[in-house]
């Protein structure tokens, strides 16, 4: 018998133009709440997504304070900012708006906002000892799962990340709207599409936390996500499509958030924190190598996730549509392709190789030699 525990988000809403109805539906988490602390990104910002949602919740009679300076892969000291407004304003909930970033951001301030442990004593796997205000998370990317997950990542110092693991961190409240998602460009859509089919893969093949929750969340992730991709990059305002990939990334969200990813995501890191390439582009371009290094230790796995795709039953089967995929959506597929060189290597591998978060979850051991050749071979 396999002993698990599994937790999740408590109340989810997957509707088009959800987010047009945002002060009724976030209603039971609000409840006597009036002064909404909302985190999002000027490009978020700039592009009206949030104009609706402002308006109605103004119309009903909430004070809003919108905090639009999130940056990818936010720095500790946007996120301290953040909380300090957010405390000075005298927020009783939080609202994220946007992709990972902004919803990672809001996570953390929802901690910081709502109790006084520092953030440096928060990093790691369940070390925070708050309880964050009310919070409510709404993507406008299918990739990251954030509103649905116990994870943040935030940027240390100049150029590490680091992440905050705890069941703190799960809002109170996803609202899914896949129109917030349409018009969202190629690149982007390819990028974060590839990036939630990571999050299925690995936490399929987690060597600590599998479970037959999480598995079955991840296989479901994975066949909607495979479905849909390459028609939301094609045709970026097919609702269908975009719903499919909301729903695929949010299901592959509560996958590794109880199943946590591995080392493809240990290794993609140092791109987001010294290169400043966006998180779903690092995992789609570090994936290929990690899924051969892990085929000796996980190929029934592989095979398990390849036949439930269509494809053939074997980690050749997977790998080869993973790259198809990656292919015919354009993105880049080299480091060289996003600046970073064989002398770049040393310094991501010393970083990668001492996750001790994420690397104990993947299905093989890697030492750093083995990091190092995984890098080379897609320089």
């Amino acid at each position: 018998m396999h002993n698990f525990s599994f937790r999740t988000v408590p109340h989810i809403v997957f509707e088009a133009g959800a987010s047009k109805r945002l002060a009724r539906l976030a209603a039971p988490v609000l409840k006597d709440a009036k002064r909404l602390f909302f985190v999002t990104d000027t490009g978020v910002r700039a592009a009206g997504l949030i104009d609706d949602a402002l308006a109605a919740l103004k119309a009903d009679g909430f004070d809003v304070f919108v905090f639009d300076e999130v940056v990818a892969d936010p720095p500790e000291a946007v996120v301290l900012d953040a909380a300090a407004k957010a405390r000075e304003f005298g927020a009783q909930a939080i609202i994220a708006f946007g992709g990972g970033s902004p919803m990672d951001t809001a996570k953390v301030v929802s901690l910081l906002a709502g109790g006084d442990q520092p953030l440096s004593e928060m990093y790691g796997v369940e070390q925070v000892r708050v309880a964050g205000l009310p919070s409510i998370m709404i993507p406008t990317t299918a990739g990251t799962g954030s509103e649905v997950t116990n994870v943040a990542v935030l940027t240390t110092g100049a150029t590490s990340k680091r992440g905050i693991a705890s069941g703190a961190l799960y809002a109170d409240m996803a609202i899914l709207d896949p129109e917030l998602t349409l018009g969202l460009p190629r690149h982007a859509t390819a990028a974060t599409g590839i990036d939630a089919m990571v999050h299925a893969i690995e936490a399929f093949t987690n060597k600590r936390s599998k479970n037959p929750v999480s598995d079955a969340l991840a296989l479901a992730a994975l066949k909607k996500l495979q479905g849909a991709i390459l028609t939301a990059c094609d045709e970026p305002s097919n609702i269908e499509a975009r719903g499919d990939m909301l729903l695929g990334a949010m299901l592959a969200g509560q996958a590794f958030s109880n199943s946590p990813v591995g080392a493809v995501h240990a290794m993609a890191y140092p791109l987001g924190g010294i290169f400043h390439v966006p998180h779903g582009l690092s995992n789609s371009v570090v994936l290929p190598p990690v899924l051969k290094f892990n085929a000796a230790a996980a190929e029934d796995l592989y095979a398990e996730m390849a036949a439930h795709m269509g494809l053939e039953a074997s980690s050749a089967g997977l790998i080869a549509e993973m790259e198809r995929i990656a292919g015919a959506t354009g993105i880049e597929r080299r480091l060289s392709q996003l600046g970073i060189s064989h002398n770049d290597i040393p310094r991501m591998a010393e970083d990668v190789a001492a996750n001790d978060r994420l690397l104990p979850n993947n299905p093989r051991a890697l030492t750093y030699d083995d990091i190092v050749r995984l890098y080379e071979e897609i320089v």
